[in-house]
């Protein structure tokens, strides 16, 4: 006789509680980060007398680029490289759980999403540096095009527009499939946490730094990029 609904063995109810995973500078970061990238595809693809915004856009993704690398080291604990750059091991057993629907749901970054991140990174180091020597001849020069040899100039600008950006729009287009992906395949909203920070996880999961301190020292860091990146701007000029 089969066993009734009440008769049926259930599966231990897993009970997980709000943490605070994302400080406010990384969630801040993430987001300024998108609406720049955003910016600098419309005003590129303008052109014109839109180039300056242009250019100008290009000098706060740099800014935003350097003081996450920073973070990286002295942010908040899910928010540093040691927490999340992946392993061949970590990576292998995230693989694996892709499989499984019901599978847990990972603190923070996910071993590929941190792929995610470093590859993105470099990349757009890779095109705003190459955009700090193109020089298309028309509407812009860059600032240490005057620097460089001509072959330099030339490379850069032809990866810039073309490679550089074709590579930049791809992985944007992988991070927006990523998160459908875990929104329909593991039912995990991960938009929600990078608005508020908070995630739901086990028991013991530690919570990130972000307190007043935290705040300004993120602050404090930012402005120094910023300078620094004037700097490397006013250098070719």
């Amino acid at each position: 006789m089969p066993a009734t609904d009440a008769e049926r063995p259930t599966a231990p109810r897993v009970h997980t509680h709000s943490v605070r995973i994302w400080d406010l500078p990384t969630r801040l970061f993430h987001w300024l980060l998108a609406a720049s990238v955003v910016g600098l595809v419309v005003s590129g693809n303008i052109g014109g007398n839109v180039m300056p915004v242009h250019a100008l856009l290009g000098q706060a993704v740099l800014t935003l680029v350097l003081f996450r690398l920073v973070w990286g080291f002295v942010g908040g604990h899910w928010s540093r490289f040691t927490t999340f750059l992946p392993t061949p091991h970590r990576l292998q057993a995230y693989w694996q759980s892709l499989r499984r629907p019901a599978s847990h749901q990972h603190v923070g970054h996910n071993p590929l999403g941190a792929l995610s991140i470093v590859a993105m990174l470099l990349i757009l180091l890779m095109q705003v540096g190459s955009g700090m020597i193109s020089d298309d001849e028309i509407a812009f020069t860059g600032p240490w095009a005057v620097l460089a040899p001509s072959a330099w100039v030339s490379w850069a600008t032809s990866y810039h527009k073309t490679w550089g950006k074709t590579l930049l729009l791809g992985l944007v287009a992988l991070h927006l499939l990523a998160i459908l992906f875990h929104r329909l395949r593991h039912r995990h909203n991960l938009v929600p946490a990078m608005l508020h920070g908070n995630q739901e996880v086990m028991p013991g999961t530690p919570s990130t730094h972000d307190n007043l301190g935290q705040r300004v020292l993120a602050l404090v860091i930012l402005l120094g990029c910023g300078a620094l990146v004037r700097w490397l701007v006013a250098f070719g000029n």
